[in-house]
């Protein structure tokens, strides 16, 4: 069954490369490459995902045999909320709150106005939360995966 209210794959992917993003040194740009392996994202999806954030001018792209991607700006001045509407457009949480297609029951609905302030709070924290909190935010190790390699040392007999 497909939840409604569910963040897309496009959004996580675009968020955890501009988290990556986020942690490189100013000045440098990083293969895309590199970014799916660090974030564990798929390279064909990423590669559409990164021209989409360029495109809407919050990476930049360097060509070449050491190109690469880098934000555009500061991680402090992009919030959550700019991530995702350049990677998906406007948020609305019921397509009545869509200005696209606005619902022509909205004057007579009960849920409208509790539509509405859901969505500006659940917008509200998605615009306060900047790219910079996220990439400083320690990872905590038990939210590992599990499968991760470990070294052991073997003992030797003398």
């Amino acid at each position: 069954m497909q939840h409604v209210l569910r963040i897309s794959r496009k959004i996580d992917y675009a968020i955890r490369a501009m988290i990556h993003l986020a942690t490189i040194p100013e000045g440098t740009v990083v293969p895309f490459r590199e970014i799916g392996r660090q974030m564990d994202v798929p390279e064909d999806f990423l590669a559409k995902i990164l021209k989409t954030l360029v495109d809407q001018g919050i990476v930049r792209s360097t060509r070449g045999p050491h190109g690469g991607y880098k934000l555009a700006r500061p991680a402090g001045a992009i919030s959550v909320l700019e991530i995702i509407e350049a990677a998906e457009g406007p948020v609305a949480i019921n397509v009545c709150l869509d200005d696209d297609d606005a619902c022509g029951r909205q004057p007579i609905c009960n849920m409208s106005a509790v539509w509405r302030e859901g969505q500006e709070r659940m917008l509200d924290v998605f615009r306060r939360t900047s790219l910079a909190s996220l990439a400083d935010r320690p990872v905590r190790i038990e939210a590992l995966p599990v499968n991760l390699p470990t070294t052991t040392a073997t003992a030797t007999s003398p």
